[in-house]
Parts: structure tokens; C-alpha cells; sequence
């Protein structure tokens, strides 16, 4: 007979295991499923982001970005370093620190909240039933009333470049090299594309990014990305837009790539190369064609706007719905099935996802970009203030950026935020919760900011929409 559990849920990533978690609390019997093993072949919880995509990725890029700033950009505050040495092993030993410290954290969290954790490929048999497949040829069959579907996902391949041992490699193989690349490839020049390379070229790559767009971070605002590019190519990055990667082959070590764009063909040799063009869902083998689950043309699993799927009591949550891959997201999505579950209401804001990309400057955003509100026929008013006026930003040498306001030029309701510039990340929370709460730009103008903090940048950028910005100059408007 079938372990019954009142939840089920399929993948432990940031959208599983919090529904699991929340599950829990709420007074569910919960079981999770998931089948990922560590560098040591043991389980772990925390799927894609925990183990290969999020949490080390920005180890490194910290890791990258104290060595390059102790290289001699330390010395601008009187503070000099000789003989700096990469340990590169020590780097990435860390960065394995930090992801097992937060595993474990999880199997902690599961183990206090009474979670059974099943580990096993986990299969949708019925709209009550998943199978779980260990690896040791027996297959397990648990059942519940409630059925969430988290698997996560998968970088996407491309045949121009197949994937090769260390050589050529996806976003998991660039996390570790075991040595830093004199020439490092990079196909793609999107959010996973500029962190990874940003990383190696820190450490001493001379790094060229093939992009297939003809337009730079095209989902970030365009004032944003023309900023970005300029500071990314001074930094080194060699990114090149209209490149289409034809074909790829592995020659004595080394890559050699075959791409076009509007001049022609082209090839480039490189030491390693790193596919980075996205992401898919793991729906393949999710399900039994029996089932009858119902997926979109993009093989995403068809939901609602409260994540049910096309099966009764069977929801979908996170990389494998509608929406943008987002580690928060797809949490905040596992909270809100998980209260539905239990008969509350629950609802998310899908306006109001802010993204982020770890570069140097950070780069993140929420809301409409310029380009959208245009494409839209929305009437806007738009307020800048750049770091370079910011107090903060100048003690900590960091004035590259800004950040950029789009009101509703009859409302003057808060529309996007677009921040590049030091702590980004952390700055756009601020502004996410004005958003959700309905905030006008002079609701920001009004409120009172700390000095002297990189936050001002937000209130100044807020005065600006109404041309009152005090700390940068402008030509007097006259009544």
C-alpha cells in the first residue's frame, strides 16, 4: 500500500522546498522528492541554485571581486598590498563551504518541520500519485491529496557547441575550472553569460562574449544596458552583439569557434568555452503521458494565475511555468500554493519581480522599462540621479551608474526603477516595497533617506521627476 502524505512535492530547489516548508507549518503531512547529489555523490537539497547556480556563483564573483579590488584598488584608499597571490582552490573551496552550509541548513529545516525527504527521480503517475525512481532498480509509489510540481531547470545545449569534459562546458562546469583560462569564451552575453564572465575575467581571462542579439540586455531598460556595455567593455569584457555561433571543434586543448555577424564569418580560438544562452524546464520525464498535463508550445506546464494546473489538486510552481526564472519567485509562489492548499488566500504580484545581475556594477530593476512604457502608449515622466553626485558612492570610489524613476505623468504613480550601481540588489528592495504599496514619486520625494547612504540616490532620482533634484545641476525651468 502507498505512504500517503496530505503534500507532495517534486524538487527541492528555492521553489519546492519552501512549499514544502510551508506546507509543514501550515499542519500538512509533507514529503518532498528530489533527485540532485553533490560533488561527493550524497543528496542535497536546494537544486539548481543551492548547489550550481545562485548562491556559488555570487561566492565567487565576491570571491573574484576581493581579489581584483586587493590588485591594487585598495591602494586609492592608502591601503597597499604586495605580492597579492590567486589561490584558486582555496576560492573554490570556499565557495563549496558555503553551499554545503546552506544544504545542510535545509535538511535541518526539513528534519524540525517533520518533512519526509524522498530522494529519487519523482514522476507524476496520477493526479494523486507520484513514483520515485532511487537509481536501484526498485520503484517506490507515494500518494497524497495535493501534488506540487517544482523540478526546476536545466541549462539549454545548442549542437553548434556540444558539451566536452572541462573544455566546453555549461553554467555548472564554469563554476569549476580547476585553473583560469588565459582566453575564456562565453556564448551568450545575458545575465548567467556577464556573471561568469565577470568571475574569470577578474582572475586574469581575457574573455570574448558571443551574443546572438543585436541589442544588449534587452530585457533590462535601454538607458541601463548602453550604460552597462560602455562600463563592461571598459572593463575588459569583449562582448560582441549580432554574433551567431555556427559550429564549434576541439583542437589540441583548445576551442575553436566558428560564428557570423554583419561583417561575416569569424573564428575564435579560446582555452575554454562556457554555453550560456538559458535556461529550460525539466519537464521531460516529469509525467506520464497517461496523466493528460497539459504544457504550453514553449513545453512550460500550463497554470493559472494561482499556479493550478489542468489536474485537480496537481499545481506548478517556479522555472517550469510562466514567468521569469527567478529563485523568488518561484519561492513566493511555493508560499501562496501552499496557503491555498490550506484554504487561505494567497495571491502574488507578478508586476512586481525585481531581477538582478551580480556584475560590477550591479545591475536591477522592477517594474515597466522606458521601452515598455513607450511600446504601451503610457504617459511617463522620468527622474536620474547619477552615483557620481552621491556622497556614499564617492566615499566607497564607487560612482559608475544610477538610478532611474518612471512615474505615470498623470498619477504620478511609481511605474519601473532601474538602479546600476554599487549594492544595487539591495537598493531595489526599497523600491519593490514603495511599488506594492502604491507609491507616487513624490511619496519617495517626501520621504526622509539617511546621509549619507546610497539610498539618497532613490529619493534624489524621485525629486527628479519633478526637475527638484538638489545635488545635481540643471538649467532653471522658468514658470
Amino acid at each position: 500500500m502507498a505512504e500517503r502524505f496530505d503534500v507532495i512535492v517534486v524538487g527541492a530547489g528555492p521553489a519546492g522546498y519552501v512549499a514544502a516548508i510551508r506546507c509543514a507549518q501550515l499542519g500538512m503531512k509533507t514529503a518532498c522528492v528530489d533527485k540532485w547529489l553533490d560533488g561527493q555523490g550524497q543528496p542535497a537539497l536546494g537544486g539548481t541554485c543551492l548547489n550550481a547556480g545562485c548562491i556559488p556563483s555570487k561566492a565567487l564573483l565576491e570571491s573574484s571581486e576581493i581579489y581584483e579590488q586587493s590588485l591594487g584598488h585598495y591602494a586609492d584608499h592608502g591601503v597597499n598590498i604586495p605580492a597579492v597571490k590567486l589561490d584558486l582552490a582555496a576560492m573554490m573551496a570556499r565557495k563549496d563551504k558555503v553551499v554545503a552550509e546552506l544544504t545542510q541548513g535545509i535538511a535541518q529545516l526539513f528534519r524540525a518541520n517533520g518533512i519526509t525527504s524522498c530522494h529519487g527521480h519523482g514522476k507524476l503517475v496520477s493526479s494523486r500519485q507520484v513514483s520515485i525512481d532511487s537509481g536501484d532498480g526498485q520503484e517506490r509509489i507515494i500518494e497524497a491529496s495535493h501534488i506540487i510540481l517544482a523540478p526546476g531547470s536545466s541549462p539549454v545545449a545548442i549542437e553548434a557547441a556540444p558539451l566536452s569534459g572541462d573544455i566546453i562546458v555549461d553554467s555548472t562546469g564554469a563554476l569549476n575550472f580547476d585553473k583560469v583560462p588565459k582566453r575564456l569564451g562565453v556564448i551568450g552575453a545575458g545575465i548567467i553569460g556577464l556573471e561568469l564572465g565577470s568571475v574569470w575575467r577578474r582572475l586574469g581571462s581575457e574573455v570574448v562574449l558571443l551574443e546572438a542579439q543585436e541589442a544588449f540586455l534587452m530585457m533590462a531598460d535601454q538607458q541601463v544596458a548602453r550604460d552597462a556595455l560602455r562600463e563592461f567593455t571598459r572593463q575588459g569584457l569583449d562582448i560582441r552583439l549580432g554574433a551567431r555561433v555556427l559550429g564549434s571543434h576541439i583542437k589540441r586543448g583548445k576551442v575553436e569557434v566558428q560564428y557570423e555577424d554583419a561583417a561575416g564569418s569569424h573564428q575564435e580560438k579560446v582555452d575554454r568555452l562556457i554555453v550560456a544562452v538559458g535556461r529550460m524546464p525539466n519537464t521531460d520525464g516529469l509525467f506520464t503521458a497517461e496523466t493528460g498535463l497539459a504544457l504550453n508550445e514553449w513545453g512550460y506546464i500550463h497554470v493559472d494565475e494561482q499556479c493550478r494546473t489542468n489536474l485537480p489538486g496537481v499545481y506548478a510552481i517556479g522555472d517550469v511555468v510562466r514567468g521569469p526564472m527567478l529563485a523568488h519567485k518561484g519561492s513566493r509562489e511555493g508560499v501562496m500554493v501552499a496557503e491555498l492548499i490550506a484554504g487561505q488566500e494567497a495571491s502574488m504580484d507578478y508586476d512586481l519581480i525585481p531581477s538582478v545581475i551580480y556584475t560590477h556594477p550591479e545591475i536591477a530593476w522592477v517594474g515597466k522599462t522606458e521601452q515598455a512604457l513607450k511600446a504601451e502608449d503610457v504617459p511617463y515622466r522620468a527622474g536620474v540621479f547619477p552615483f557620481a553626485a552621491n556622497g556614499r558612492a564617492r566615499a566607497l570610489g564607487e560612482t559608475a551608474g544610477f538610478v532611474k524613476i518612471l512615474a505615470h505623468a498623470e498619477t504620478d504613480r511609481v511605474l519601473g526603477v532601474h538602479v546600476m550601481g554599487p549594492q544595487a540588489s539591495e537598493l531595489i528592495a526599497c523600491a519593490t516595497v514603495a511599488m506594492e504599496f502604491g507609491a507616487s514619486s513624490e511619496d519617495l520625494a517626501l520621504t526622509v533617506f539617511a546621509h549619507p547612504t546610497l539610498s539618497e540616490g532613490l529619493h534624489e532620482a524621485a525629486l527628479d521627476v519633478e526637475g527638484a533634484a538638489i545635488h545635481i545641476a540643471k538649467m532653471r525651468r522658468k514658470n
